[in-house]
């Protein structure tokens, strides 16, 4: 495949998932589905993704990429209840949350389609923020700091900009020939970001019930 079809690829792939994963997460919310525990959505997530990555080159592949990214759609709906139920312009924050990612990954999507950069020296950069974010927010669930779970979201609001500009400048610049890899990165860069930003505004300007 070319560049320029492994982009119109994932891009179309990726507006598949994200709306199977909207419909799923509404079902969910809806009651139609039980809501999944914590132990559940860690396995099913990390499961999921490993079967994905594992089965890019099969015709399975698409196959896997639903299953996984209707699974996360299935795993947001608790804590987009959680923020409907906990804060009293609960919806604005879900509204603004998912307006701020669609409109950093447009910006940034573009900012990468059209000066062509070549992003790739990004990768170590991004592995180690990653690791570091991660045991921060594993951190921040046993200690009783306020201010660490925001800091932790805004590092991983920086964290999937970096994705997305890298993974984007991989397509364009040839670095990337697997639609399924590049759409499951973007996937989790733009899922990471919703969440972060959720996290942020309701931090800022959330108002509990």
């Amino acid at each position: 495949l070319t560049s320029n079809q492994v982009l119109r690829k994932t891009y179309f792939l990726l507006s598949l998932t994200l709306l199977f994963s909207a419909i799923i997460a509404f079902i969910t919310m809806s009651g139609f589905l039980p809501m999944p525990g914590p132990g559940l959505t860690i396995v099913g997530m990390f499961g999921l993704m490993m079967l994905a990555q594992s089965l890019r080159n099969s015709k399975w592949g698409l196959s896997a990429v639903f299953a996984f990214t209707g699974f996360m759609g299935y795993a947001l709906a608790p804590l987009l209840n959680a923020y409907l139920h906990t804060y009293s312009n609960g919806g604005t924050l879900v509204i603004t949350a998912l307006g701020g990612t669609g409109v950093i990954f447009l910006t940034l999507s573009l900012y990468a389609l059209i000066t062509r950069k070549d992003f790739s020296y990004m990768a170590g950069f991004l592995f180690v923020a990653i690791s570091v974010a991660f045991i921060a927010s594993l951190a921040s669930l046993f200690l009783s700091m306020p201010l660490l779970p925001v800091l932790v979201s805004s590092a991983f609001i920086l964290i999937s900009s970096g994705l997305i500009l890298f993974q984007t400048s991989q397509i364009i610049n040839g670095g990337e020939r697997n639609y399924i890899m590049a759409t499951i990165t973007l996937y989790v860069a733009l899922f990471n970001l919703f969440i972060s930003l959720l996290n942020v505004l309701s931090f800022f300007g959330g108002r509990r019930s």
